[in-house]
């Protein structure tokens, strides 16, 4: 007769090991009771019952419209940037890198547009709240410097419109509002 050796008769032993709890943990688990029923939705979403809301929202054209604009205004006065234009919620509807733009416009537009927006307020004010509350530059996705705009409805913020890429924040707002003007037409 042959002999096995210990490793062998190791890794048997254990292999049958690993089955038998296997076969204890299924007959286990098959004998389980079944899970409670998931309970219906305590009040039902619809406008009757007064708890859904709807929103404004610009239109990709609008958006569209709004970017061509900037980069118009920045083209008459010989200005190469980016612009951004962002939903309510900061969401990025449209952006256009302008012709000779610098890299860091692009994220810098995003950045404005999403600030404007979330305050309902153009950057270049939010930049005066900085010195009350300096930590307001610590909030992700924000760039608290002149151009940015937001868009209204009834008073209420529905977009932002960033700029970035001119040697000032003066002129990056000018051409953010020269946007928001655009859709006033």
């Amino acid at each position: 007769m042959q002999q096995i050796s210990k490793r062998a008769r190791v890794l048997t032993g254990g292999a049958a090991l690993v089955a038998l709890g296997a076969g204890a943990f299924g007959a286990v688990s098959a004998n389980a009771a079944p899970p409670a029923a998931v309970p219906a939705a305590a009040v039902k979403a619809d406008a009757k019952n007064k708890n859904t809301t709807t929103s404004t929202h610009l239109t990709i054209d609008a958006a569209t419209k709004a970017a061509e604009a900037v980069l118009d205004a920045a083209a008459k006065e010989n200005q190469r940037v980016s612009v951004a234009v962002v939903d309510r919620n900061g969401n990025t509807i449209v952006t256009l890198r302008g012709d000779g733009a610098g890299p860091q416009s692009y994220e810098s537009a995003v950045k404005k547009a999403f600030t404007a927006v979330s305050w309902n307020a153009p950057t270049s004010e939010l930049v005066k709240r900085l010195e009350q509350a300096p930590n307001l530059k610590d909030i992700p996705g924000t760039l608290f410097l002149g151009g940015g705009a937001p868009v209204t409805a009834a008073g209420a913020p529905i977009a932002g419109i960033g700029v970035a890429g001119a040697p000032s924040g003066d002129l990056d707002q000018k051409f953010a509002q020269a946007g928001v003007d655009a859709l006033a037409k």
